[in-house]
């Protein structure tokens, strides 16, 4: 009766999509507990490549049942557009789910978000302006609008009521150019068009199949430096992206979480604004973000590239309690003479693992350990045991500095090219 629990380690993008679809042949169902379309989940299969970005990456799967949990925000707009996308790829989608719970985007969520961040000016802390924060912000406020709300005979009361509030609060805003009755109709274009998912009550659902013996995985977004109480606030998204989001995402309780898997890179990105201690603002962060190709799946921003930064793993692997590692983009480091691996911080002359309170206002120096490339194409190794001894030695290093295994070796963007102990 344990539920486990496959998220990113960092800033988010760690490929998290590619390792649930890799594993999702191995649980009844995935669900993802979290986070809204701001997640951008890229999965390749063969020649074709597919970006997710709010339904779960087992969808692929067509025994495998998949959950959009009540933790989750969902634009009707995007979500329609998804489904769309995967129909003309051939997929019939008749294993996707959505809780009764699940909180709307409206198309003033959006607007709300555009406004509110050209109001910060330079102080802007990166949002994707898909509404997310705003959305959440009205789950907390009690005034949200939700999947089970539908096919309520006030349905259309509650968003004329919320909508106009919104345009309301959008008075305190500078003005920024948004096509609302446009978005408006499109939006309800959109509901009907998701009309066909069955709702379920995803705590009931999720805790019968757990009573019945079903293996579930649930399926985080972004990265658990973004979690709304742990990570690099304010520059972080909405919603709990740890383990214990899994609990209220998804309503299973604590006992009935199992194994927890973490994903990092090889190396460490962010996108937007924010704090990032490893930063390489030289020839040496270009050539990752070149060779990694690192640019943002649902906003194709580029991302800022780094060395992995252990005292910032110890962190998160510690608030998630995290069992296994995945390191994705092993590929990525090829053609690097030397890998660097931040080992420690120094804050105010001290030594540390530990992260500060407020990692913007930290004056941090970073200890560095450098390690040998391997300098060798990966793409026909098909064993760990293959990996060149530089690339052992790297994985080896990050074993024994973060004390947890490394089950998983990513060398590619394709399900073959995941390498498993």
């Amino acid at each position: 009766m344990a539920l486990d629990v496959l998220l990113g380690l960092q800033w988010g993008d760690e490929g998290k999509g590619k390792i649930v679809d890799y594993l999702a042949n191995q649980y009844d169902i995935i669900a993802r507990f979290q986070g809204g379309p701001n997640a951008g989940h890229t999965i390749v299969i063969g020649s074709d490549k597919y970006v997710l970005h709010t339904i779960p990456s087992g969808i692929f799967r067509p025994d495998v049942q998949n959950l959009i949990g009540n933790g989750v925000v969902v634009d009707p707009i995007i979500l329609a557009k998804e489904i769309r996308g995967l129909r003309e790829a051939g997929l019939k989608m008749e294993n996707l789910l959505i809780s009764s719970k699940a909180h709307l985007i409206l198309p003033t969520h959006r607007w709300l978000d555009a406004a509110s961040e050209a109001a910060k000016g330079d102080a802007k802390i990166g949002s994707t302006l898909k509404g997310i924060g705003p959305t959440y912000m009205d789950k907390t406020g009690r005034n949200g609008l939700r999947i089970g709300d539908i096919n309520a005979g006030t349905f259309k009361e509650k968003y004329n009521n919320l909508s106009s509030k919104h345009q309301q609060l959008l008075e305190i805003y500078p003005s920024v150019d948004f096509k609302y009755e446009e978005e408006k109709a499109k939006w309800f274009e959109a509901i009907e068009e998701i009309s066909w998912i069955p709702v379920v009550d995803c705590q009931y659902y999720v805790n019968d199949a757990l009573k019945s013996g079903k293996k579930i995985l649930a399926e985080g977004a972004q990265g658990s430096m973004l979690d709304i109480d742990f990570g690099t606030y304010p520059y972080v998204t909405s919603s709990n992206t740890v383990t214990s989001g899994v609990c209220t995402g998804l309503g299973v309780a604590p006992k009935n979480v199992g194994k927890v898997l973490g994903i990092t890179k090889a190396y460490c990105t962010r996108v937007g604004s924010g704090p990032f201690p490893t930063e390489l603002n030289d020839e040496m962060g270009e050539k990752l973000r070149a060779l990694g190709k690192e640019f943002g799946a649902t906003t194709g921003r580029p991302r800022r590239c780094g060395w992995i930064d252990i005292p910032q793993l110890k962190y998160t692997i510690m608030i998630n309690g995290v069992d296994s590692l995945c390191v994705t983009k092993l590929d990525i480091l090829n053609e690097f003479d030397v890998i660097k691996i931040a080992k420690h911080y120094t804050i105010d002359g001290k030594q540390t693992d530990q992260l500060p309170y407020d990692l913007t206002g930290a004056d941090i120096k970073i200890d560095f350990d450098e390690m040998p490339g391997w300098k060798v194409d990966l793409e026909d190794i098909n064993d760990l045991s293959d990996l060149p001894q530089a690339a052992k030695d790297f994985i080896a290093e990050i074993e024994r500095l973060l004390e947890v295994p490394v089950n998983f070796v990513s060398k590619g963007p394709e399900r073959r090219n995941l390498l498993v102990r």
